[in-house]
């Protein structure tokens, strides 16, 4: 599995620049900040978590979603 996610990856990332999704930016800038062997490795991670989430949630993916930590939503305000 490991293998096939690395190969899917170094696919991705080498045609990146030629698509306009959220993730295939995502991989070119990657790309271009650390290099082609860490933005390869850091795809296939992410498309393992994102498989993980898919098979566990039994949901469909959703490329435009967008998560929110617990921690950033903003406190209620309290009088005081």
């Amino acid at each position: 599995m490991r293998t096939l996610l690395i190969q899917g990856a170094k696919s991705a990332v080498m045609t990146a620049h030629k698509r306009s999704d959220p993730i295939s930016k995502w991989a070119a800038a990657l790309r271009e900040r650390s290099g082609w062997q860490k933005a390869v490795v850091a795809l296939a991670n992410k498309n393992a978590r994102i498989l993980w989430a898919v098979m566990t949630k039994g949901e469909a993916f959703d490329a435009r979603h967008v998560s929110v930590k617990p921690n950033t939503i903003a406190p209620a305000l309290t009088p005081g």
